[in-house]
């Protein structure tokens, strides 16, 4: 590459620093996009960066797909070119901005990654319920796989916004939106039990108002929840990558696989469009054909 073409894309580098902050590694990954097109636009087109035009951005992303890069890559990739041609018109290098009207690639929403039913039996068995606080944990687990709660809302819950007669907990989502949530007989049983003995033990002679406080008698964090998940998922032998709503993502997976109506797990999540929540039917699909593929006699 050529040192004016190098001086372009250090200075375009150093605006991105000033005028929006970004990370060093987010610079890093810019000036490494821009460096490989313009070595490539150099020895196809002959051709500096600033003489570019809408059909040499078009074909550089034709010639990224053939090789197989993720769409996710190329639209950083098209970010990236934007930016930079942004850059060079309010120098006032270039006339006209060549990556105008070119649409990035559609990326799909990515399917949240669910355990099985198997999966989520072994992590509900993996902590030892004999002492007070593998007890509470067991209880969350319960809880968080009864009702589909954000793990926020989990940790925050707190004694007023459950109801054993009833057998519901109420929860204060995003946008302040109220929503009654049934808990299921297992769930229920390990809260009354967790309410009778343990949760006292945890707490002795201090006062919490949520329901599932931590040995020092204070609200537990979202963060040390995720990190009693991955080391429960690690003694249950649990391979599958999972995230904090791992449980959240298996509730409703499960509902739909067992036959519910994706308006009723929308109202159980919370989701405040239907199309937040259709993003499980193709988890449940994949998981229906999967089936099919395994017993039918002609699949």
């Amino acid at each position: 590459m050529k040192d004016a073409t190098a001086t372009v894309v250090e200075a375009f580098a150093d605006a991105l620093w000033m005028e929006r902050g970004l990370s060093p590694n987010t610079l890093t990954a810019y000036q490494s996009d821009l460096r490989a097109f313009c070595d490539w636009l150099e020895a196809t087109r002959a051709r500096e960066p600033a003489a570019a035009d809408r059909i040499d951005l078009i074909d550089y992303l034709g010639v990224l797909a053939v090789k197989g890069i993720k769409p996710r890559s190329s639209a950083r990739v098209l970010s990236c070119l934007r930016q930079f041609y942004g850059h060079l018109l309010r120098q006032g290098l270039i006339d006209k901005d060549p990556s105008t009207r070119i649409d990035a690639p559609k990326l799909g929403r990515p399917l949240p990654r669910s355990l099985s039913e198997a999966d989520v039996e072994a992590l509900l068995q993996a902590p030892d319920t004999e002492s007070a606080r593998g007890h509470r944990d067991r209880t969350m687990l319960e809880v968080l796989y009864a009702t589909g709660l954000r793990v926020t809302e989990l940790v925050t819950l707190e004694w007023n916004s459950v109801s054993l007669n009833q057998g519901v907990v109420r929860v204060m989502g995003k946008g302040s939106k109220e929503r009654l949530v049934p808990l299921g007989e297992e769930a229920l049983a390990w809260l009354a039990e967790f309410a009778r003995g343990p949760r006292a033990e945890l707490l002795g002679a201090r006062q919490c108002t949520q329901v599932f406080p931590t040995s020092r008698g204070c609200c537990m964090t979202r963060q040390a929840f995720w990190q009693l998940i991955k080391r429960y998922a690690l003694e249950a032998g649990i391979v599958v990558e999972l995230s904090p709503h791992s449980l959240r993502h298996a509730f409703a997976t499960h509902l739909l696989n067992h036959g519910a109506d994706l308006r009723v797990v929308q109202m159980l999540l919370g989701h405040s469009d239907l199309s937040t929540t259709q993003i499980y039917t193709h988890v449940a699909k994949a998981r229906l054909q999967e089936l099919h593929a395994q017993h039918h006699p002609r699949a």
